[in-house]
C-alpha cells in the first residue's frame, strides 16, 4: 500500500483516481490546489505525489519545482495534456513519470509501482554489487551504502530516478546503454516506452553533477547509441 498525494482540481478526476487507487489498497489524499498540495505534502508525507498540470493559480508545473527544491518523494504528472513538448516540460521540471488522462486505475498503479521500486534506492541496483562504501569519481563521490551523492563534499539532491540512473551507470563505468536499455534496467519499463523519459532525466542529473552540463564529463552520450558513465580522470 502506498500514500498517495493526488493534486487534482477535477472533481471527477479526483473521485475516479480516489476510488480506483482506494480499491487496490491505496491510501489517497486529495488537494485541489497546488498551495494546498504543497501544505498537504509537508502534513501527509506521501510516498508518491499525482500532480495535475492544469491547477488554478498556481500551475502543476511550479508545483513540481517546489517539490523538487527541497524533497526527493517521486512525483507522477497526471495530465490531459498529451502533446511532446508538455511531456518533456513536465520531466524537465523533475518529474518521474508523465501520464496522459484518461488512465485507468491499473495504469496509473502499474506506473506507480515501477516509481516506488526506484525509489527503494537502488535496492535491486545494489544486489549484484558487494557495498564498497564510497565511490570517487573526480569531484563527485558516489555512496552506495548510504545512497548520497556529493559533491566537493556538498550532498547533492537527487530525486530517485537520477539517483537509480547515477548507481546504475557507476555500476559499470565505461558501459554504454541504450535509452530503451535504460529504460527497462532502471524505469522498469518492459514494454517498448517512452525514451525521452531518459532524456529528460539524464539532462536534469547533469544540471545537478556537471560542471558544464553542455559538456559533460561524468554521463556522457554515445552518439547514436545511448549514455555511459565515464571514463572520468
Amino acid at each position: 500500500m502506498a500514500r498517495v498525494l493526488l493534486i487534482e482540481d477535477d472533481p471527477a478526476v479526483q473521485k475516479g483516481v480516489s476510488l480506483a487507487l482506494g480499491r487496490r489498497g491505496h491510501d489517497v489524499e486529495v488537494a485541489a490546489r497546488g498551495e494546498t498540495g504543497l501544505l498537504a505534502l509537508e502534513r501527509y508525507r506521501p510516498d508518491l505525489v499525482l500532480l495535475d498540470l492544469m491547477l488554478p493559480q498556481m500551475s502543476g508545473l511550479e508545483v513540481c519545482r517546489r517539490i523538487r527544491e527541497s524533497k526527493q518523494v517521486p512525483i507522477i504528472i497526471l495530465s490531459a495534456r498529451g502533446d511532446e513538448i508538455d511531456m518533456v516540460v513536465g520531466l524537465e521540471a523533475g518529474a518521474d513519470d508523465y501520464i496522459t488522462k484518461p488512465a485507468g486505475g491499473a495504469i496509473i498503479e502499474a506506473r506507480m509501482k515501477a516509481v516506488l521500486r526506484r525509489v527503494a534506492p537502488a535496492q535491486d541496483a545494489q544486489e549484484a554489487i558487494p557495498p564498497a562504501g564510497a565511490e570517487h569519481y573526480g569531484d563527485l563521490t558516489v555512496d552506495r551504502t548510504t545512497l548520497v551523492v556529493t559533491k566537493h563534499g556538498a550532498e547533492l539532491a537527487l530525486a530517485p530516478s537520477e539517483l537509480k540512473l547515477l548507481l546504475f551507470l557507476t555500476a559499470a563505468p565505461g558501459q554504454v546503454y541504450s535509452r530503451q536499455q535504460l529504460l527497462e534496467q532502471v524505469w522498469e519499463y518492459v514494454f517498448y516506452g517512452d525514451v525521452r523519459l531518459v532524456d529528460a532525466c539524464v539532462m536534469r542529473l547533469r544540471a545537478k553533477i556537471e560542471n558544464h552540463p553542455r559538456r559533460p564529463v561524468y554521463v556522457q552520450t554515445v552518439r547514436g547509441f545511448g549514455y555511459r558513465f565515464g571514463p572520468v580522470e
